[in-house]
C-alpha cells in the first residue's frame, strides 16, 4: 500500500504523511538538538548564527566563550524548530499561521533582546556609567505613552511633508471628497504628448513615490519628459465608512478624464502601485465592458491580482481572524493605519520590532531619522466598507475568477483587459511575492512585459538610478511558468525605473512643447503640490 510515501516489507508506510514518520522526525530533531547542545557545551560544535545576521555582529559572539555558546545554542534551537515545522508542512499539518507564529517566537527568543544577552548593550552601559540604560528607560516610557508600547522605528520630527518630502513642483488640478489629482511641472522643454497617471495604494500616503530629491520617481519621470500626474487619496474617517471599491475605482476613472482634459490627450498611460493596481484594474475592467479606450497602457508595481497562491500574509487568513478584523473596522468606521501597520510589522519582527527594541531601550539611542521609515510611520486609514471588500478579495480570491466580483455595475473579467501591460515584482518581497505578481501577466490578455527587481516590497519601488546595488531582470514574453521565465532572463545593473520609462517612450504618441502653466480652464490650479489631502487638510470646497 502507498499513501504519499514508500512501501516497506511489513506493509507499513514511511514518508512525510505517515504519523509514525512524523513522530520519528520529531524525536530525531530533539536528539539532534541534544547532541548539538552537548557539542556546544564542550566547545566542539561548528554551529553558528548566520553570517549576515545583524544581531550577532559584535566580536564577543565569536571570541567570548559564554556568548559564543549562547549564540550557537540559539542558532541550533531555531534550526531544529524550523526543520520540524518544515516536516509538518510537508505532511499538511502546518499552516502559514504556524510559520508566522514560529517566526515571532524565534525572533522574541533571541538573546540579543535582553541586556545580559547582548554584549554590545553591556559594553554601552559600562562605557556610559549606566546613562544608556536611563535613556533607554526614558525611550521606553515615551513609547508606552505615545506608541502603544511598541518601539519607535524612526524619529518623525526630523521630516515634514512639503518641506523635506513631496517637494517636486506641481499643482492640484482636480479635487473631490475622495482624492486630489496633482499635475507636476514639466522637467524638459519638450514633453510626451501622452501623459502618465500614477495610482498609489489607498493604504499609506503617495509620497513614497516623491520621497526626496534624488529618491523620487516623480522627479525622475518628469526628467524623462513624461507629463506626470498623481492621485492623492484622502485619509478617511468614520464619516467615509461607506466608501467602497466603487468609490475608489470610480475616482480612478474621473482622474483619467481630468488628465485627458488638462493635456488634451485622447488616451493616457497609467501605473498602479500595490493595492492601487487593484483599483486600477477594476477601472480598466469597466472601461473594457463599456467599450471605451481612454487608456493606452497599464503598468503594475508589486500588485497582486491572484490571491490563490501561498503568500506570507496568508498567516492572517484564518476565518475567525478575518471576521474579527471586519467587526473591528465596522465598529470604528475605519481600520486605522496603526492597526494595519501592526500586522505588517510582525511579519518582519527582527527588523521592524526587535532592532528598534535593542536600539531604543538596550543601547539608549534615539530612533534613527530615515526617510522611508518616516513615510511608513505616516499611515492612513481604510474605510470599513473598503476594508471588508479587500478582506473578501484576500480570503476568496474573486478577481481571478470571471464573474465572481462586480464593480461599478460591471462583472469583473480580467481577460477582457487587452492593453499592453508592464508588470514588476521584487525578489525579496515578503508581502507580494514576485511569482504571485507574475500571475498578472497571465490573467490579463494584452501583450505583457515582466521585470524583476532584486529588492523587497518598498525597496523595489523607491529604487532611483545610481544605486550601485540595484539589479533587475528582463526576459522574453511571460509564459505560464515564472521560474522558466527567470531561467531565461537577463540581469541588468540599475533600476527598473529606467526600463519602465524606456518602455513608455517606445510607445510614444509624439512630443510637444511643455505647457507654460499647469491646469486648464476646466481644471485650474487649486493649490501647490503636495496638496491638502496628504497633510490631512480638507478644504471646505472638497465636501461639496
Amino acid at each position: 500500500m502507498t499513501s504519499g510515501g514508500t512501501v516497506v516489507p511489513d506493509g507499513g508506510v514511511t514518508g512525510p504523511r505517515s504519523p509514525m514518520a512524523r513522530i520519528g522526525a520529531l524525536y530525531s530533531g530533539y536528539w539532534r538538538l541534544a547532541g548539538d547542545l552537548a557539542g556546544i557545551a564542550v566547545g566542539a560544535s561548528p554551529v553558528s548564527p548566520a553570517a549576515g545576521d545583524w544581531r550577532f555582529q559584535d566580536r564577543a559572539w565569536t571570541e567570548h566563550p559564554y556568548y559564543r555558546r549562547l549564540g550557537q545554542a540559539y542558532a541550533a534551537s531555531c534550526a531544529v524548530a524550523d526543520e520540524t515545522l518544515d516536516d509538518l508542512a510537508r505532511s499538511g499539518r502546518a499552516t502559514p499561521a504556524a510559520r508566522f507564529l514560529l517566526t515571532i517566537l524565534e525572533s522574541a527568543a533571541a538573546p540579543t533582546n535582553t541586556l545580559l544577552g547582548n554584549p554590545a548593550a553591556v559594553k554601552r552601559a559600562y562605557e556610559t556609567g549606566g546613562l544608556s540604560l536611563l535613556r533607554g528607560m526614558k525611550n521606553f516610557a515615551g513609547d508606552v505613552l505615545h506608541n502603544r508600547g511598541m518601539p519607535s522605528t524612526v524619529d518623525r520630527s526630523v521630516y515634514q511633508v512639503g518641506r523635506d518630502f513631496a517637494i517636486t513642483p506641481g499643482a492640484v488640478v482636480d479635487r473631490d471628497p475622495c482624492a486630489e489629482v496633482i499635475q507636476y511641472a514639466p522637467g524638459t522643454e519638450q514633453v510626451q504628448a501622452r501623459p502618465v497617471l500614477i495610482v498609489p495604494p489607498p493604504i499609506g500616503r503617495y509620497y513614497f513615490l516623491d520621497l526626496r530629491p534624488g529618491r523620487s520617481m516623480v522627479e525622475y519621470a518628469v526628467s524623462r519628459g513624461l507629463q506626470t500626474f498623481m492621485l492623492s487619496w484622502r485619509n478617511p474617517t468614520r464619516e467615509q465608512a461607506d466608501w467602497t471599491l466603487d468609490t475608489y475605482a470610480g475616482r480612478v476613472l474621473t482622474a483619467i478624464d481630468a488628465v485627458r482634459e488638462v493635456t488634451g490627450a485622447p488616451d493616457i498611460d497609467v501605473i498602479g502601485f500595490c493595492a492601487g493596481g487593484i483599483l486600477l484594474t477594476l477601472a480598466l475592467n469597466h472601461l473594457a465592458a463599456v467599450g471605451q479606450a481612454p487608456v493606452h497602457s497599464a503598468s503594475y508595481a508589486v500588485t497582486l491580482l491572484d490571491w490563490g497562491q501561498e503568500v506570507p500574509i496568508k498567516a492572517f487568513s484564518a476565518s475567525r481572524l478575518l471576521a474579527l478584523a471586519r467587526w473591528n473596522s465596522a465598529r470604528a468606521g475605519v481600520i486605522t493605519a496603526r492597526d494595519m501597520g501592526s500586522a505588517f510589522t510582525w511579519m518582519r519582527p527582527d527588523d521592524l520590532v526587535w532592532k528598534s527594541w535593542v536600539n531604543n531601550y538596550l543601547m539608549g539611542d534615539k530612533p534613527p531619522a530615515f526617510d522611508i521609515l518616516a513615510w511608513n510611520a505616516d499611515g492612513t486609514n481604510l474605510p470599513a466598507a473598503l476594508h471588508a471588500q479587500f478582506l473578501d478579495i484576500f480570503e476568496h480570491n474573486p478577481l481571478a475568477v470571471p464573474g465572481r466580483l462586480t464593480c461599478l455595475g460591471t462583472p469583473v473579467d480580467l481577460g477582457t483587459i487587452t492593453l499592453p501591460t508592464y508588470v514588476t515584482g521584487g525578489v525579496t518581497d515578503h508581502l507580494t511575492p514576485w511569482t504571485s505578481c507574475y500571475r498578472t501577466t497571465q490573467l490579463l490578455s494584452g501583450p505583457s512585459t515582466f521585470v524583476l527587481s532584486n529588492a523587497g516590497h518598498i525597496q523595489s519601488l523607491v529604487n532611483p538610478p545610481g544605486n550601485p546595488k540595484a539589479v533587475f531582470y528582463t526576459g522574453a514574453e511571460p509564459g505560464p511558468d515564472p521560474q522558466a521565465w527567470l531561467a531565461g532572463a537577463q540581469q541588468h545593473t540599475g533600476t527598473w525605473w529606467t526600463h519602465w520609462a524606456d518602455w513608455i517612450l517606445a510607445q510614444s504618441a509624439g512630443t510637444k512643447a511643455a505647457p507654460p502653466q499647469l491646469g486648464s480652464a476646466a481644471h485650474p490650479a487649486l493649490d501647490d503640490a503636495p496638496g491638502c489631502y496628504v497633510r490631512d487638510l480638507v478644504p471646505a470646497t472638497a465636501e461639496r
